[in-house]
């Protein structure tokens, strides 16, 4: 299916709503996807109507100098990227829903059919089998799924002060969130990025929510990428 025009109303409603649950239109990184989109427009999006449009556009802005540089195929139209017919999870707190309501149909099934013309007493002696089963099954706590996060954390030049940038990063409080270590990585000129990991528990943490409350921190932070994702 992909992207429709940028120029009309649907075609940035689909744009929108692409990079709501997404940094990137592809994969973890910039890209020549996002090249491609960024160059259909023919300027930012309207904050007030699209604030997530918005938001990616101002983040890939950032990459201009860049762009020939970026993994991809440059020579690919944006409109062969974007949504499909059908679309798997993105977010992985959003996944649980679909798994549970799997679950509880597969239990209803779990101990026979309720068909009309068993019995009561068998039919009592089923439900209360599956009473138990689910009691018993509720009991059981389920280790919440968490990834490992690396980010890079762009400061807007040398003389940005990158102690305070650290330490105005780990000051963000969000439940499910556990920070490691960090490092600073030589860019060119004469700055550095912060390359900080952390653990988030998905079901919990929003890795698009985090990152804007990184670059809240206007006076230090240029831009946040996600350098790599890894299951626990």
């Amino acid at each position: 299916m992909g992207f429709a025009d940028f120029l009309s109303d649907a075609g940035l409603t689909m744009l929108e709503q692409w990079v709501t649950t997404r940094s990137y239109i592809a994969g973890y990184g910039p890209s020549q996807a996002d090249v491609a989109s960024f160059k259909a427009l023919p300027g930012p999006p309207k904050v007030e109507k699209y604030p997530h449009a918005w938001r990616w556009y101002k983040h890939i802005s950032s990459y201009q100098s860049e762009f020939t540089s970026l993994p991809g195929d440059p020579s690919k139209a944006y409109t062969t990227y974007g949504p499909e017919k059908s679309e798997l999870t993105i977010n992985p707190k959003d996944a649980p829903k679909a798994v549970e309501a799997e679950e509880e149909e597969e239990d209803d099934d779990l101990f026979g059919s309720d068909d009309e013309s068993e019995d009561e007493e068998a039919k009592k002696k089923r439900e209360e089998n599956l009473a138990a089963y689910k009691k018993k099954k509720e009991g059981k706590t389920k280790p919440a799924a968490k990834t490992i996060v690396t980010l890079d954390v762009k400061p807007w030049d040398d003389e940005t002060d990158m102690a305070q940038l650290e330490k105005n990063l780990r000051a963000i409080e969000m439940d499910g969130i556990k920070w490691g270590a960090s490092t600073l990585v030589p860019l060119a000129f004469g700055i550095k990025k912060l390359q900080i990991t952390l653990v988030v528990e998905d079901d919990k943490v929003s890795i698009d929510d985090l990152q804007e409350q990184i670059a809240g921190d206007e006076d230090h932070v240029q831009s946040t990428d996600v350098a790599a994702m890894q299951k626990l």
